[in-house]
């Protein structure tokens, strides 16, 4: 079982290069790792479970998060109350944004930031990504709000971005009166 402290912190430089393209079929070992990233989140977004294991909340992993270099990622959202649904994205990338900007109002988290952090990072209100399943066939992924900023964040994870990156120094606030909050 995956726990909080596998994941890399953003000291680790790997989290800051860019994963490679995932050739299929692919490994058990890749297998495994989504199944165990799936299980993590899911774990981790029912309180009683994420206190049982000290699991940080989160909704979604990239592979490089667990020093793993290959361009997937997993997200899992609640969609309602105690009812999930998992999102696996093999060598993902957007195909369509909106041009409606939103950002997330408490500001977004990450599971290899462990320290409070000041600022709003614009993302696409929606977007449609394409990427493949497990079984290497081509899908098409549309995500609104907090799924559209969670497909967003963890694609930057594969590009060696981290959200803070985008947030700027000198104005962390920047633009917000040109967003709306989520």
């Amino acid at each position: 079982m995956l726990k909080t402290k596998d994941i890399i912190d953003e000291k680790n430089k790997l989290l800051r290069q860019v994963s490679k393209e995932v050739e299929f079929p692919l490994t058990d070992k890749d297998r495994k790792t989504i199944d165990e990233i799936i299980e993590y989140l899911t774990n981790s977004q029912i309180p009683e479970l994420a206190e049982k294991y000290n699991l940080r909340p989160g909704m979604g992993m990239a592979a490089i998060q667990l020093g793993i270099k290959k361009r997937y990622f997993v997200v899992v959202h609640e969609y309602e109350e105690g009812k999930f649904k998992n999102y696996v994205l093999i060598n993902p990338k957007i195909i369509s944004n909106s041009e409606e900007m939103i950002y997330v109002e408490d500001g977004e988290g990450c599971l290899s930031i462990n320290r409070e952090t000041i600022g709003i990072t614009p993302r696409y209100a929606r977007v449609t990504m394409e990427a493949y399943d497990m079984d290497g066939n081509k899908i098409k992924v549309r995500g609104r709000e907090e799924l559209a900023i969670a497909f967003q964040h963890e694609l930057d994870h594969l590009n060696g971005i981290l959200f803070i990156d985008k947030i700027d120094k000198k104005d962390p606030f920047k633009n917000k009166d040109k967003m709306r909050a989520i």
